[in-house]
């Protein structure tokens, strides 16, 4: 087995809060248990906005540095995500280059929209390697190894001339950082990873934060379309983040319906997602986790960087795209919901689609090649 002999000091530079979201925080902890499991000391480098994750990075058994909140707004020509990092890059640069206690580490992590090829050639000061995780294709990066997992046509185009010649590309979902209790989900399925059209149960989830309260408008719908009998028996688990400012606010809906079950900050989602026989989410990094365990999903664009994909995987028959959230009202969510019910064979057919696409072992595979890059 591979060994992390000589490869032990790994910082990742990400964030999570309520304007940013909690997924690039949450994807980067299920690679920095990967890169621990093989010995990897990994240090987790974030901003302190409202929403940060250090209380859960840290009761994970991770070193959480906390880089100052900014006073003010901030904002850049051109740069629609300069407000996510809140400073100027070359201030973020070197802010995380003095969090770093040690001469050299091995690896920087950067999984941040507001981070570009000006900020990893500061932080090769100290980085032997740099690896980007993205999905937007949207700068200029001075990597080693980019990781983007989502499905797009013609992936390597969007980073043509945006990244140096010998760095490595891993595009697709087949590098999908996933944990390991969805492979482990995956095989207790058996037989029911494919849905069979019939829906008792729905889940509900827009992510850890979900800034414009996606998941109250779903609630409501479901209230809706639990008053008509023949969908009264359907039940429907509602998952939120820690993050999230609206949980107060959905812990109430969900109490006026026996049907509605509230859930905060679960430690296994997977369960949940295999009880469920559909889902109702956004279409950001969950997709591939409800696509490894055959799960129909109708998907809502609640940010710009998920756009994209979430049309490319309904067009792959993946899922089904509900369109942008402030197009989309409780009424367009009960219709929806009412056509899908009718159709059991699409259903199915979904399931069948995205169980097909995506495989549980994409942490690993980047595990390797972390590893492989340090030695060759």
């Amino acid at each position: 087995m591979s060994s992390f002999a000589t490869l032990q000091n790994i910082i990742i530079r990400a964030d999570a809060a309520v304007h940013i979201g909690s997924g690039h925080v949450m994807r980067c902890l299920t690679l920095a248990d990967e890169l621990r499991k093989q010995g990897g000391k990994v240090t987790f480098i974030c901003r302190e906005w409202e929403g940060n994750l250090q209380n859960h990075i840290e009761n994970k058994g991770y070193k959480c540095i906390l880089l100052k909140r900014p006073s003010e707004a901030y904002s850049e020509p051109n740069n629609e995500y300069a407000a996510w990092l809140g400073v100027c890059k070359e201030q973020d640069a070197v802010e995380t280059l003095a969090a770093i206690s040690e001469e050299a580490v091995d690896w920087c992590i950067a999984d941040h929209y507001g981070i570009d090829a000006e900020w990893h050639s500061i932080i090769r000061r100290k980085a032997c390697q740099i690896m980007v995780i993205d999905d937007i294709a949207s700068r200029m990066y001075d990597c080693d190894v980019l990781l983007d997992q989502n499905l797009y046509d013609n992936p390597e185009e969007r980073y043509k001339s945006r990244v140096p010649a010998q760095c490595r590309l891993l595009l697709g979902s087949e590098y999908a950082l996933l944990r390991p209790e969805f492979r482990e989900a995956r095989e207790r399925l058996g037989s029911r990873l494919i849905r069979n059209g019939e829906v008792k149960r729905i889940l509900v989830f827009f992510g850890g934060s979900d800034p414009t309260n996606e998941t109250a408008k779903a609630v409501k719908a479901l209230h809706i379309l639990g008053c008509e009998d023949r969908y009264a028996e359907i039940q429907a688990d509602v998952i939120v983040g820690i993050a999230n400012p609206h949980r107060a606010e959905i812990e109430h809906l969900c109490a006026l319906s026996p049907n509605t079950h509230f859930h905060c900050q679960v430690p296994n989602m997977a369960d949940f997602m295999m009880k469920a026989d559909l889902a109702l989410g956004a279409g950001g990094s969950t997709t591939w986790e409800r696509c490894c365990l055959g799960l129909p999903t109708l998907a809502v664009i609640i940010a710009e960087n998920q756009a994209g994909m979430t049309e490319t995987a309904a067009r792959h028959g993946l899922q089904l795209n509900l369109g942008w959230y402030f197009r989309l009202s409780e009424t367009d969510i009960v219709a929806a919901l009412r056509r899908i019910l009718h159709l059991p064979h699409s259903i199915k057919a979904h399931s069948s689609k995205a169980s097909a696409l995506v495989s549980c072992n994409g942490v690993e595979r980047v595990r390797e090649i972390i590893m492989l890059s340090k030695t060759t």
